[in-house]
């Protein structure tokens, strides 16, 4: 008899407990709320990147996980010798596809003084890959500059698609004319 009470009162408590989980799984608050966050990545002990952030929340309770920064973010990568810093005044990442979306005053500068500026950027992680449908601007160290409607490129610029577009390209001359007294 104690034994089949024993097994009644566990299978009640379970019950329960699923309940409550289901219950916290179909709130539509976050499942945690990270104040002044500083996440650090690394890859075979080197740090690779550094996020930081006034707010972080975190969204892993739903089917579709994601973490959003309501206030912001700016990352630090870090690559050999080179360090770049992308800023955005919002940004969401989706933890299924790695894929962030950067909102709101999109600020990419590479460790060569590239300057990506748009207002929004998305970031492929998986494959490190940075684009936008939208209008942006990118200046380059030299004073040259591109102004488009979208674009594809990857991590460090050295493939840039670019749709639409008008700019200065400034070129160094190798060989000048030779002066003719003219």
């Amino acid at each position: 008899m104690i034994a089949v009470f024993a097994v009644i009162a566990l299978f009640s408590c379970q019950e329960d407990f699923d309940k409550v989980r289901n219950i916290n799984l179909a709130s539509e608050d976050p499942v945690g709320i990270g104040e002044n966050a500083n996440a650090i990545h690394t890859d075979s002990g080197k740090v690779v990147a550094n996020l930081l952030a006034p707010k972080l929340l975190d969204y892993s309770n739903r089917k579709f996980s994601y973490s959003e920064f309501p206030d912001g973010v700016t990352v630090y990568f870090y690559e050999d010798d080179k360090k770049s810093t992308i800023t955005a005044d919002y940004a969401i990442r989706y933890d299924q596809t790695g894929l962030v979306d950067m909102r709101g005053n999109v600020v990419l500068l590479t460790s060569d003084s590239t300057q990506l500026l748009a207002d929004q950027v998305y970031w492929d992680q998986n494959d490190n890959w940075i684009f936008s449908d939208q209008p942006y601007r990118i200046k380059f160290n030299d004073g040259s500059y591109n102004d488009g409607s979208s674009f594809d490129s990857n991590k460090d610029f050295t493939t840039f698609l670019s749709r639409k577009n008008t700019g200065v390209q400034l070129i160094e001359n190798e060989n000048p004319p030779e002066d003719d007294g003219i």
